[in-house]
């Protein structure tokens, strides 16, 4: 099976992974409702609207919606090293709305892992909720968390235009450890009520209101992989103090 990084397709073309990880056995995922009597806009694929989130960071490059983020301190921004690439990062802070509200800052330094994470310095101070990193044990195989993002909604052809404007999310199953899209540690977890798609990348997984991982790789059916946040905390706080 084909695991491919989160980005949208118009930053995706060249960013499509060999499968990385052992897809975990699961049930057939229910199907994503279409057709007469459903929205246009089904949240990541499946899930539902968000209803907070107050830490969620929208990445743009070069002003194009790109990939998913948090804050975690007043000038820091934690995503996916495979969202940074581009260059000429932007972000809008604390709001649901990926087009207006919240506060935009650019990035000025980035930092990245040998894993798939990146840590971005912002121009400014930011001041909003930000988001608690877990420690490790903060999750563990069979726990229900959350997923969040502003990526695909389906499995369209066109990513750009079936992303959806407002922050999703979803839950999903940790199945146990696996591999992020450089080999470095991650949790993978299986589709609960929705799973991640192009455009979720750098996005937050949740487990009891602490952050333990960021969106590196999925298959868009069953099985997605988070860079385990809880393995790396030592590099981030050397990196951004937190």
């Amino acid at each position: 099976m084909r695991i491919t990084k989160l980005l949208t397709a118009a930053a995706a073309t060249a960013a499509s992974v060999l499968a990385l990880l052992a897809p975990t056995a699961a049930a057939a995922p229910a199907p994503v409702p279409t057709g007469p009597g459903t929205t246009a806009v089904q949240p990541i694929i499946g899930g539902g609207q968000a209803q907070s989130g107050p830490w969620a960071a929208r990445l743009f490059s070069n002003g194009r919606e790109t990939c998913s983020a948090t804050i975690i301190a007043p000038t820091w921004i934690l995503t996916a090293k495979h969202c940074v690439s581009g260059g000429g990062l932007s972000f809008r802070i604390g709001s649901l709305d990926q087009h207006s509200g919240g506060t935009v800052a650019n990035g000025a330094q980035t930092y990245t892992h040998s894993s798939d994470l990146a840590l971005v310095r912002l121009d400014r101070s930011v001041s909003a909720t930000y988001a608690r990193l877990g420690q490790p044990g903060s999750v563990s195989v069979g726990q229900s968390v959350q997923v969040y993002g502003w990526g695909a909604t389906s499995q369209c052809g066109s990513e750009a235009n079936c992303q959806s404007r407002y922050l999703k999310v979803a839950n999903v199953t940790v199945t146990g450890g696996c591999t992020d899209a450089y080999g470095g540690s991650a949790i993978c977890a299986r589709r609960g009520n929705g799973i991640t798609a192009g455009g979720d990348s750098g996005g937050p997984m949740m487990a009891n209101g602490v952050q333990v991982g960021v969106a590196s790789t999925s298959d868009r059916q069953t099985t997605t992989a988070y860079t385990n946040v809880t393995a790396y905390r030592s590099w981030i706080q050397s990196v951004a103090g937190v």
